[in-house]
């Protein structure tokens, strides 16, 4: 049991290295050759996890074997285009200036409700609004709505926004975040005098932030039951 237990444990710290090796990209976006990879990596963790006759060596060696293959594929993907096509595809267009392109939609064995499904999850409820729909490499459906639907944006009225830039954790669970308060010129005083403004410490408090506009969010931890 113990043994089982460990090569669990062993088993998991390399699949989890190779997966964040292997980059960040979230299931859903997944090329055709990542998918199958990572479908192949869980079956070969999965055997000598479980079987302790088989040596363990029996799983990594392979799965090592696969993130050299998924490296080699994606540097050839970075420096062919027409090999990045035969890999992963090209993108289809499915609704070409608010038309459905049926032959497109048959290749791809795409249903008109799913299509529909597919708008429904890019908040787009109507076919009509709908200017052109492209099915990725991936699987996803990136929508772009007809001019007189879309959103109106701050540059529709001749608007320029100030620059906000990003926000700065610098207080996580009453943990001070030092390298944020360095990236931003400020010290623990500085932080300490905005906190107490909140009527807390910075140790106190669950999380503290600043915004591309200098505001200060805080919330104090709660007060746990003994």
């Amino acid at each position: 049991m113990l043994i089982t237990f460990v090569r669990a444990i062993i088993l998991y710290i390399i699949v989890l290295i190779v997966m964040r090796l292997m980059g960040k990209r979230e299931i859903g976006q997944l090329q055709p050759f990542e998918l199958a990879i990572s479908i192949m990596i869980a079956d070969l963790a999965s055997i000598p996890m479980t079987e302790i006759g088989i040596p363990i060596f029996n799983g990594i060696i392979p799965i090592l074997g696969l993130l050299v293959m998924h490296l080699i594929i994606s540097v050839i993907n970075l420096k062919s285009l027409k090999a990045r096509e035969i890999i992963c595809g090209k993108p289809s267009i499915l609704i070409y200036r608010g038309r459905i392109n049926e032959k497109a939609l048959i290749k791809e064995r795409f249903t008109i409700n799913e299509l529909e499904e597919r708008l429904r999850g890019n908040n787009v409820v109507n076919l009509g609004d709908v200017e052109y729909a492209i099915l990725e490499t991936s699987g996803q459906v990136t929508v772009i709505q007809k001019p007189e639907k879309r959103n109106t944006i701050p540059e529709d009225f001749n608007i320029t926004p100030d620059y906000e830039g990003i926000p700065y954790d610098l207080v996580i669970d009453g943990k001070i975040m030092s390298k944020n308060l360095k990236a931003i010129g400020k010290n623990y005083a500085w932080l300490k005098k905005q906190v107490e403004k909140f009527n807390i410490k910075p140790e106190e408090a669950l999380v503290v932030t600043l915004d591309g506009k200098g505001q200060i969010f805080c919330q104090k931890k709660e007060e746990k039951d003994i």
